[in-house]
């Protein structure tokens, strides 16, 4: 039987095992649907081999789950089977600049997976022979285990990355010499040398982030579903190292899931928002939670025309009409970060815009502020990052001087005016503010909403 727990008391569990296999990379594409309080979709989850398993293979050790991984002790779930579904490949046409998937990519996307809305999920915990054995682990499956809850999973498959148009140049790299060309090291080997490439060709990750997350599967993964996780295995395959690196989960989430409100804004119109707590992001999609589980993400978004969809992302999305009524918007972030902080708000928003151009003129004087000279000097002086390596803004020369980055407002249109009045006039000396107490802004914009009056929740990052 599972430990029950309370949200509002316990500590949320710690499934995921994190040592042995760790996402770098989350790409979601994703339907929300008003009318049944859904969202459904998939989700490719892009993984590097954990260190502890690199460091326990390189002592000559058998390897079995993380200390989070609590299905040793419960018993595995029963491995269940769903039909096999066709997936389509992607195009290769896709422009360089435009990391977005194409509107007849996300139409056809939105088609196959309208497909799996009939499986029905397969869950409980119960004991089975599959279930890890630390005294003899190298007799048994590996099995990956991801945080989640509230969800229905459809289908799990591992995502053929090698057969991705241009992605030859990922396999003639030197690391390959020695390594087997068998087809499963081959996939594992291209997922490596994407999620290492180096901070300054981020541009051509996400790129290739985007086209191997449109590759067709290859074979499905067996899988179970807990109270609080997803537990996939691939037959025969017993070590993390061997495991698929690329796979894609079909799901969505239930009216009733935790970590998304389905409400009203303050105009009366329906809306949906991640509530952050109390179950972080588990019950909107699969992921990793633990401490040292820091990741990137993109997103594609799609909803009825009407409705705008925001985001924890670097850019400032504008959505893509795919058909009649149906519009797509697309956001990524290339800090690693915990998957709590992603965060997700599709309501009848409309963003509030200055006035005039004068009107914006005065507010930017307005909240020009000077730095004490010391202050400056600081900002040209910052030491060099502790952190992992990806694009930051600290080491950017211009980001140092940037007081004010670039901002939206949204907000239901009841609240059109009020924000036009106070609100946008306090935000850009908020922001200036924050930059002459605390230094360069870490992120490179910023979007507010005016939550409905009934967010209940922690604020979103």
């Amino acid at each position: 039987m599972e430990t029950q727990l309370d949200p509002m008391k316990d500590d949320l569990p710690l499934m995921a095992n994190t040592s042995y296999m760790l996402v770098k990379h989350y790409v979601l594409d994703l339907d929300v649907d008003f009318e049944s309080k859904v969202i459904e979709g998939s989700i490719v989850l892009f993984f590097e081999t954990g260190s502890q398993y690199m460091k326990t293979s390189s002592a000559g050790k058998e390897c079995c789950q993380s200390p989070f991984d609590e299905t040793c002790k419960m018993g595995a779930s029963e491995p269940c089977h769903i039909p096999m579904i066709n997936v389509g490949t992607c195009s290769s046409k896709t422009e360089y600049n435009d990391f977005a998937v194409s509107g007849k990519e996300e139409e056809a996307t939105s088609e196959e997976n309208s497909n799996h809305s009939n499986n029905e999920q397969a869950s409980g915990i119960s004991s089975s022979k599959d279930c890890c054995d630390i005294e003899n682990h190298g007799n048994k499956d590996f099995l990956l285990v991801l945080d989640c809850c509230d969800i229905s999973v459809l289908k799990v498959e591992e995502v053929d990355v090698a057969a991705v148009p241009g992605i030859e140049k990922f396999t003639r790299s030197a690391k390959l010499s020695g390594v087997s060309k068998k087809l499963e090291n081959l996939r594992n080997q291209i997922v490596h040398e994407l999620v290492t490439l180096p901070a300054d060709r981020w541009k051509e990750q996400l790129y290739c982030y985007t086209h191997c997350s449109q590759a067709p599967g290859c074979g499905e993964l067996l899988f179970s579903t807990g109270t609080w996780s997803l537990e996939i295995r691939k037959s025969g395959i017993q070590t993390p190292a061997d495991f698929p690196h690329a796979i894609r989960i079909y799901y969505k989430t239930k009216p009733e899931g935790r970590s998304v409100a389905w409400t009203t804004d303050q105009s009366g119109r329906p809306c949906v928002y991640t509530m952050g707590s109390p179950i972080n992001n588990r019950a909107l999609f699969p992921c990793q939670e633990p401490p040292t589980a820091l990741s990137t993400w993109q997103a594609s978004v799609r909803t009825a025309a009407g409705f705008v969809v925001l985001m924890s992302g670097e850019n400032s999305a504008e959505p893509v009409q795919l058909q009649e009524g149906i519009l797509s918007w697309y956001y990524y972030v290339s800090m690693p970060m915990p998957a709590s902080t992603f965060t997700i708000a599709v309501g009848c928003w409309q963003e509030v815009k200055q006035q005039s151009f004068k009107q914006t003129a005065a507010i930017e004087t307005n909240t020009e502020f000077s730095l004490p000279s010391s202050q400056s000097d600081f900002r040209c002086h910052e030491d060099i990052c502790g952190h992992m390596e990806y694009p930051c803004r600290f080491q950017n020369p211009a980001a140092r001087l940037q007081a004010v980055i670039p901002y939206r407002v949204f907000a239901p249109w009841c609240l059109m005016e009020n924000c036009k009045e106070y609100l946008l006039q306090l935000i850009p000396q908020c922001l200036s503010a924050a930059y002459a107490t605390l230094g360069t802004h870490p992120f490179s914009r910023l979007d507010v909403l005016i939550v409905p009056s009934n967010f209940s929740s922690l604020g979103m990052a």
